[in-house]
């Protein structure tokens, strides 16, 4: 994963363009990404081309829907873990590793590495959790949800 950075010119105005739209919803349709890539001036091919190039250089991190696991049963829960620097690398890995992690971040703090757990059955939060703490040998500090506030977050492109 890239922690860097990207140059100024790994995004055209198109690229931009995808990155704006995209946030705000993607259709739900026979052929989705010939609707979305209509709307954006191109073929679907080519959105689904630009979408996977915007991944391998880093600028998103995953393209997919977000599912609200606790409207559906299941939970989140906020993750803090005091990663030595030395081993960030292997660590953010193995973290990553799990399809229950979403938005893994790297702070400038003591407890430098959050991320968040998603998964369809309460429980399975404290197993994921207990998971990465034998894989790293590393302590999962755990912050679950008590309340939600939906701010809508979107990052302009």
């Amino acid at each position: 994963m890239r922690r860097k950075p990207l140059p100024d010119d790994a995004l055209d105005a198109t690229d931009r363009a995808i990155l704006n739209a995209l946030q705000e919803g993607f259709p739900i349709a026979p052929h989705p990404f010939d609707t979305a890539g209509a709307e954006l001036g191109l073929a679907g091919e080519a959105l689904i081309a630009r979408i996977l190039r915007l991944r391998e250089i880093g600028a998103i991190t995953r393209f997919g829907p977000f599912f609200d696991a606790a409207a559906m049963g299941g939970a989140f829960c906020l993750c803090a873990m005091e990663v030595p620097a030395e081993r960030f690398e292997e660590v953010m890995t193995l973290v990553n590793d799990h399809d229950e992690v979403a938005h893994n971040y790297e702070r400038n703090h003591r407890l430098n590495m959050w991320f968040v757990l998603a998964d369809v059955a309460p429980e399975g939060i404290d197993r994921v959790a207990d998971e990465i703490e034998g894989e790293t040998g590393l302590r999962v500090l755990r912050f679950p949800k008590l309340e939600e506030f939906f701010i809508g977050f979107r990052v302009a492109a």
